[in-house]
């Protein structure tokens, strides 16, 4: 009989991937590669920043909230850099590099609080967001995750075409009567909530790879966007599944397995070109 645990741990896995292996390839076609893991390490900050109020307000459930909260809002600060004429890697870099020292100044202020506060494992949910828990998902977690995930694939069903358009040629979008400074918000926010989604699930250190392998792999080996899009779909759900079945054999961290696998598939297609 199947542990209930690995049965969560692979629906997980499944909808981690459908979202991942959507957005991977606009990732890519749009070059926001240098976009998400500035992202991604607002999840850190955010992710600590929610402990400190969890710690204060005796309610550790606001992490994720904190987190997600954070994490739009400096998309939302990139994209508006952008509108103001900065580049995109130069609004990325600006607004990161006040995210960094941010988040060193939060690790000082929660060691203070976790000072006067009972023992909480929060070494052990900082470390849960760098490497990943998938074996540990609750069933309200993974509730969390296959309904913010709907919404999220719903979102990305509707307007997948115009983010191609975007990623292609945003005057041409501009020419039809379409607003490229609105889709590039809303893809901003869709990469940004997508990732404090699923952070806790794969790990920040893996979600940076698996939302840029994927789509770049799947580029090198088609031009048809149909194909793009199911080589980076069947990808990310083979390796997610793959690592999720061997990590309970050899109880190595699914999140490692994932991202050596695809670093293997990646250098594999450059050595053969």
């Amino acid at each position: 009989m199947i542990p209930e645990y690995i049965i969560r741990a692979i629906l997980a896995s499944i909808t981690v991937s459908v979202l991942l292996g959507l957005l991977s390839p606009i990732i890519n076609m749009k070059g926001l590669a240098f976009l998400t893991h500035a992202t991604f390490h607002s999840l850190l900050f955010g992710a600590v920043l929610g402990m400190v109020f969890g710690l204060i307000l005796e309610n550790l459930s606001l992490v994720m909230v904190v987190a997600l909260i954070v994490t739009i809002i400096v998309v939302v600060l990139i994209a508006e850099l952008e509108k103001k004429g900065f580049s995109s890697d130069s609004a990325v870099g600006i607004v990161a590099s006040f995210v960094a020292g941010l988040t060193v100044l939060s690790f000082g202020v929660l060691y203070k609080v976790m000072a006067t506060r009972p023992y909480f494992p929060l070494s052990e949910d900082i470390v849960s967001y760098l490497t990943g828990e998938i074996f540990l998902i609750t069933l309200n977690d993974l509730l969390t995750l296959v309904i913010g995930g709907m919404v999220a694939f719903f979102i990305m069903l509707l307007l997948y075409r115009d983010f191609l358009y975007l990623s292609f040629d945003p005057e041409g979008l501009e020419s039809y009567g379409g607003n490229s400074r609105a889709y590039l918000m809303i893809l901003y926010v869709l990469v940004g909530g997508v990732g404090a989604l699923i952070v806790k699930t794969v790990g920040l250190i893996t979600l940076q790879v698996v939302a840029v392998l994927p789509g770049a792999i799947a580029l090198m080996m088609s031009s048809d966007i149909r194909k793009i899009l199911g080589v980076s779909l069947f990808l990310t759900l083979g390796v997610e599944l793959s690592s999720v079945v061997l990590a309970y054999f050899t109880s190595i961290p699914p999140s490692g397995l994932a991202t050596i696998m695809l670093g293997v598939i990646y250098g594999a297609l450059l050595f053969r070109r």
